[in-house]
């Protein structure tokens, strides 16, 4: 855990214990003062930004961003009245706090002192516009002719040419993220996949999420029947059983657990009987869909690759409808890594809220919830160990490939499925799905994670 994941789920801890206990009204606009006294070893130039920070971490929480504020004199209590009456989230998922950008300087590639004005020069040469040159004896880069390509680093002997990153925007496969006119971060919505990867990256956490703890926490202050969907790589994340998991949830106030592989079962059974019927008409290639983060890249990005992606609904839209089914007008929160899922949620009218396992860890933690020490239950539907299996990369394919191989399909058989996987969403994978999308590539079946590793390497891990 580095600095930054501490203090947000430090943060996070105290925010719904005093919630939990009816006090945060009037404890919240002393939170950020408490967690920075005056003689406290400041993070940043001084502890006054520390705790403008947190309370800009606290408006996060409660679901409004810093470009909603209008008077920096308003107090947080008044922000917390107005989430409790649901007047937050109505804005995008993330938020950029500009307070705690430090303004890195743009990525680009440059000379360090390291460069002795070698005889050979290999940078000059190898440089394909001409942007390199040796002035006193030394190498110079004009940034003006400069494409960032990289070549003049890997020839160097002496390693002086090095790259300057821009973390969040170096993290972001679609160019969604970078400075703005003021020289702070700036995200171009048209083009975000809701990746997370930025949020990821951001050594100043000056990329937020805009949560919707409050909703669920005021959930369970008002005594209704609130459902927890559980992503299959919650197994990843939290010590113990699963069967202690379930437990604990319901210690924390969900008073329903269901595991989304089981909507992941049904996933896998549509998704292959749509690859059958797609190659038997003569289709070329199917691409999975329960990736959000690909399915918007596909939206905004590789429109051309649209008619490829298998229309069967994610294991959380199968998994909603599976929790209305059962328990009609109970609140319905899906909890998972995935920063994408929010964007999902919003047009799912099954999902009423979305939590993190980084969030769900801190209401655990709030309520001195040890899942070790839980006495386990029997699960009453348990779902199959390849749905489970969901959250790996290869994972999907594993489970279609599991689903074709029974009684359903044997007289399909004569249908091969040639698999293909993309690991974590990259520029250089996003050019491949290019070559894809024109045909260029083989397979007829191809699984998209956006997150190395698949599901297990969200940007709202606890463990990865």
């Amino acid at each position: 855990m580095n600095n930054s994941e501490r203090t947000r789920r430090q943060l996070m801890i105290r925010f719904i214990q005093d919630f939990l206990e009816s006090r945060l009204a009037e404890t919240i606009d002393r939170i950020p003062i408490e967690m920075r006294p005056r003689n406290y070893q400041s993070d940043r130039c001084c502890v006054y930004k520390d705790r403008a920070m947190l309370r800009y971490r606290l408006m996060a929480l409660m679901g409004f961003g810093m470009e909603e504020e209008e008077d920096e004199s308003r107090l947080l209590k008044s922000y917390l009245a107005d989430a409790i009456e649901g007047k937050n989230n109505t804005k995008p998922i993330l938020t950029v706090c500009t307070v705690g950008c430090a303004g890195c300087v743009d990525s680009h590639v440059r000379v360090t002192d390291a460069c002795v004005g070698c005889f050979a020069r290999p940078c000059v040469s190898i440089c394909p516009k001409k942007a390199v040159a040796v002035i006193n004896q030394r190498s110079a880069i004009d940034r003006a002719k400069c494409i960032d390509c990289g070549r003049c680093i890997a020839v160097c002997p002496y390693k002086a040419i090095i790259r300057n990153p821009l973390p969040c925007e170096d993290a972001c496969p679609v160019g969604a993220i970078g400075k703005g006119d003021d020289g702070r971060v700036c995200i171009n919505f048209e083009r975000c996949i809701y990746c997370g990867k930025c949020f990821r990256a951001c050594p100043f956490s000056t990329i937020m999420i805009r949560s919707e703890l409050i909703g669920i926490l005021q959930a369970f202050k008002e005594g209704k029947r609130v459902v927890a969907m559980i992503a299959p790589s919650i197994t990843e994340q939290f010590p113990g059983t699963i069967e202690q998991l379930f437990a604990a949830l319901k210690l924390a106030g969900f008073s329903e657990i269901i595991e989304v592989a089981l909507g992941a079962e049904l996933t896998t059974r549509h998704e292959a009987e749509e690859f059958f019927e797609r190659m038997e008409r003569g289709d070329k290639l199917m691409t999975s869909s329960c990736c959000p983060a690909w399915t918007e890249t596909v939206k905004k990005h590789v429109s051309e690759m649209m008619p490829m992606v298998s229309v069967t609904p994610s294991p959380m839209a199968f998994t909603g409808q599976i929790a209305a089914e059962r328990y009609g007008d109970a609140v319905k929160v899906f909890i998972g890594p995935c920063l994408a899922k929010r964007r999902e949620s919003q047009s799912d009218p099954n999902i009423d809220y979305v939590m993190t396992f980084e969030v769900l860890g801190a209401l655990l933690a709030a309520q001195q919830i040890d899942i070790k020490s839980v006495t386990a239950e029997p699960l009453e539907h348990p779902a199959a160990s390849y749905a489970r299996n969901f959250a790996k990369s290869c994972g999907v394919t594993e489970a279609i490939l599991h689903e074709i191989g029974g009684e359903t399909f044997k007289n399909r058989q004569h249908i091969k499925i040639e698999e293909k996987f993309i690991n974590g969403l990259d520029r250089k994978s996003l050019n491949l799905i290019k070559m894809y999308a024109k045909g260029g590539q083989e397979g007829n079946f191809l699984e998209v994670m956006a997150c190395n590793g698949g599901c297990v390497g969200g940007p709202c891990s606890l463990a990865r």
